[in-house]
């Protein structure tokens, strides 16, 4: 198995990059996806943020209530490390279960771990491979604005809250630049995966 770290900041076209690697077959792994399985209820993690943050956080129906949480959390930096300290290790956990089933399924898959904080909470070592996506903040911050109905403020506000490019781009094996046309993104993932394909050969070899 080749595991890949694939991780990009807002708006940078992680998700784009993640979905033609899924086309040319690697196993995906969603690391947003884990953070809400993490969360569902009956999870030791729900438990926790519920006795952490109080019951007003569990909605009706006993799933977790992100705006509530939400207002807790973002505005306090102590709370968000708490409830970091909560999902982190039970997404990193579960994670490494998804890795290992890949694995059995099929030795030699390509696993890409799409994961937009592995700068801030996983760090590179336990990958063979990291991958950065990366644009201008500008291209980023039009994205988001023209794409997404996002104030200019508000993506401003959303890149400040991520760690610089520079620091995402030190972690880099690879990168994907991804400030052009959506086909030049493509044609540059295209050639990144027949670069981790020749890896992943060399490496049974």
């Amino acid at each position: 198995m080749l595991l890949v770290g694939l991780t990009g900041g807002i708006a940078s076209g992680k998700s784009v990059v993640a979905a033609r690697m899924a086309e040319h077959g690697a196993v995906v792994v969603d690391a947003d996806r884990l953070a809400r399985e993490v969360v569902e209820p009956g999870t030791s993690a729900l438990e926790r943020i519920a006795e952490e943050f109080g019951p007003q956080v569990i909605a009706p129906d006993g799933t977790l209530d992100r705006a509530a949480l939400g207002a807790q959390v973002f505005s306090d930096p102590q709370k968000l490390a708490l409830l970091n300290s909560i999902t982190h290790p039970a997404v990193r956990d579960l994670s490494h279960r998804r890795f290992a089933e890949a694995a059995e399924a099929d030795p030699d898959a390509i696993v890409v771990y799409d994961v937009p904080l592995l700068t801030e909470a996983r760090g590179a070592d336990e990958f063979d491979v990291v991958v950065v996506v990366s644009a201008p903040a500008e291209v980023r911050i039009e994205r988001m604005v023209s794409l997404r109905g996002m104030s200019r403020d508000e993506a401003e506000r959303r890149i400040r809250s991520q760690v610089p490019e520079e620091q995402r781009r030190a972690l880099a094996d690879i990168v994907i630049e991804s400030g052009g046309t959506l086909e030049q993104t493509l044609a540059r993932a295209d050639e990144v995966w027949d670069e981790l394909h020749e890896r992943a050969v060399g490496g049974r070899a």
